[in-house]
């Protein structure tokens, strides 16, 4: 990203400004200590106390250092819809929305990427069955806003543990080859009881070739 670039993203938010000796004291923005204060209740009440718009603001305030950075994060929200989709959205949705460039881009991402590390060895070696709503986000963190199919499984051993998270086919934007036999096979290599399928379109039906059937 080259400067000019980078000085229209972290200006985004700011007008020209007077200089602080010219300013008069009636015009500072309505924003100011707005960050120390979102930072002091994420540390004092938790990330729980806090709006999904709220803790994309702590994230942007890295990308923008300066500036009101509400408006974009309530932009994101409404655009992909909630804190775990945004973060999961490509780089080029991302920058889509008025003034994310590449800086904040990359911000969120690298946020995504972590977040996905936490989920995929928080849920390993636990009772995945027992926890269904952390496997529902964690599948939502890891294939949200996906542009092609994926046909994704999750290995279990005989007491519902996380063996392994495999996306077994790829396809094109609206269509997905499964092959039972793969499944098996992969199954069995892993010695796995059951298994989780997980489809990133559900309402496009899932395609399964005649050809490769299981045989009785």
């Amino acid at each position: 990203m080259n400067s000019n670039e980078d000085q229209d993203e972290r200006g985004f938010f700011g007008e020209a400004r007077l200089p602080p000796t010219q300013r008069p004291e009636r015009d500072k923005p309505h924003y100011l200590g707005h960050r120390e204060r979102l930072r002091a209740r994420f540390l004092e009440a938790g990330p729980d106390a806090l709006a999904d718009y709220e803790m994309l603001e702590l994230i942007l305030f890295r990308a923008f250092r300066q500036g009101d950075t509400k408006p974009l994060a309530k932009a994101l929200i409404a655009r992909f819809g909630s804190l775990a989709e945004v973060l999961g959205a490509p780089v080029h949705l991302l920058r889509e929305v008025k003034g994310i460039g590449d800086a904040a881009a990359l911000e969120l991402k690298i946020i995504a990427a972590a977040a996905q590390r936490m989920a995929r060895s928080g849920i390993k070696g636990r009772q995945v069955l027992t926890s269904w709503s952390q496997v529902i986000d964690y599948c939502r963190t890891s294939m949200a806003f996906e542009t092609i199919e994926q046909f994704r499984i999750l290995f279990l051993d005989k007491k519902n543990a996380l063996i392994a998270d495999e996306v077994q086919q790829t396809g094109t934007v609206d269509h997905t080859p499964v092959y039972p036999r793969e499944v098996v096979r992969r199954a069995l290599e892993l010695s796995a009881t059951a298994i989780i399928l997980v489809h990133n379109h559900p309402k496009m039906p899932i395609s399964i070739p005649q050809d490769h059937a299981l045989s009785h």
